[in-house]
């Protein structure tokens, strides 16, 4: 039995970040006792089947994330400029990723205080507090509402729309709000908790505009990776608060309205192989380089730890310490031999939209209406 729960982990849920399957057996005399918790269906259903056809008895108790004690409210959106999502449901766990005002996520259980909640890039953590509960006409009739997009990469909504009244929140880039109309170069927004406010024009825009002026090419891909220069590496941080290297260029293209993965190990199985010998004469400007160790006959396995943005002339930006520029070349004073020993390969993601990994945020099951 833990040969089939195994096999079946490796066919239905590989990558435990994203999927949940944590299934163990025991035996009591001539039972086996199933239990655990997944968020695979077929994974579960094969399971039984297989158990089933087993000699003696089966007893199971797995629960099928989301819960069903959840009723209809599975779904959620995070009403904090930026919500912290923990490995494990307590304050002293590892941060494994951050997510954004406005974003719709997917509520899989409660514990406590705590939720543990699915992102849009199927990323599963703890997060307390931050998350407003919604169930699925809830969500869609928030997911219909006019909404800004904050483009600045540090803000703040006001009380009054006036600048002297106090602030409502901090807000960073990449946050949503629901808008209710405007008055004196502000937008009036509502947050997903209820709360109202005032956001200067010139620090969002409106989500059709904003979707209207994307331009997503190499050039504008690498101008907002400027935008976040100096900002200090975070391990887990997906927003201008603090970026860890794959939390940066996520977040760069998610202002193009592209959903990555959340890690570098998983982005690296996105886009278009364009170098694996460290011949930069294909790369272009908003490419992705991978950087790590590889595989030997010591150690069998790829491990890809590293990943910024291609800028051209071997130069690339990258969240290490804090966003800043290295380049590959050992002319440049910029050169950078640590990461350039550990060069793996470059990745190409503008014109692969709608490949594996790589969505228009609005074709994505979370934001889709």
């Amino acid at each position: 039995m833990d040969s089939v729960i195994q096999r079946l982990k490796e066919k239905h849920a590989p990558d435990s970040r994203v999927e949940v399957f944590d299934i163990v057996a025991t035996q009591r005399k001539d039972t086996i006792v199933l239990q655990g918790e997944t968020t695979s269906m077929p994974a579960y259903e094969e399971l039984i089947l297989l158990a089933g056809s087993m000699p003696g008895q089966m007893e199971e108790s797995i629960r099928l994330l989301p819960d069903k004690e959840l009723g209809d409210a599975i779904w959620g959106v995070i009403y904090n400029s930026v919500g912290t999502l923990r490995a494990e449901p307590r304050y002293g766990s590892e941060l494994v990723s951050q997510g954004l005002l406005g974003m719709p996520v997917k509520i899989l259980e409660k514990r406590g205080g705590w939720c543990r909640i699915q992102t849009p890039d199927k990323y599963i953590g703890w997060i307390n507090g931050s998350v407003r509960a919604m169930t699925q006409s809830e969500r869609q009739q928030y997911l219909r509402q006019p909404k800004v997009v904050v483009t600045s990469v540090f803000a703040r909504s006001q009380q009054r729309a006036d600048s002297d009244f106090p602030p409502v929140s901090d807000l960073v880039v990449g946050n949503m709000l629901v808008v209710k109309g405007e008055k004196e170069g502000f937008y009036q927004v509502v947050y997903p908790d209820g709360r109202e406010a005032y956001v200067r024009k010139s620090d969002a825009k409106e989500t059709t505009d904003w979707l209207k002026s994307m331009d997503l090419a190499g050039e504008s891909i690498v101008n907002s990776a400027y935008r976040f220069m100096g900002v200090p590496y975070l391990w887990g941080g997906t927003s201008s608060k603090g970026l860890d290297c794959s939390g940066f260029t996520k977040t760069v293209y998610f202002m193009h309205a592209i959903i990555l993965p959340r890690d570098a190990s998983q982005q690296v199985h996105c886009g278009k192989l364009i170098d694996s010998s460290g011949d930069f004469s294909g790369a272009l400007p908003g490419d992705l380089l991978f950087f790590g160790s590889k595989a030997t006959d010591d150690s069998p396995k790829e491990r890809v730890v590293h990943v910024g943005i291609y800028m051209g002339n071997k130069r690339f930006i990258h969240a290490s310490d804090y966003v800043h520029i290295n380049s590959l070349d050992p002319a440049d004073p910029l050169y950078d031999e640590f990461n350039a020993n550990r060069y793996l390969r470059t990745k190409r993601i503008i014109g692969e939209v709608g490949t594996p990994g790589i969505e228009n945020i609005f074709e994505n099951e979370f934001y889709k209406q």
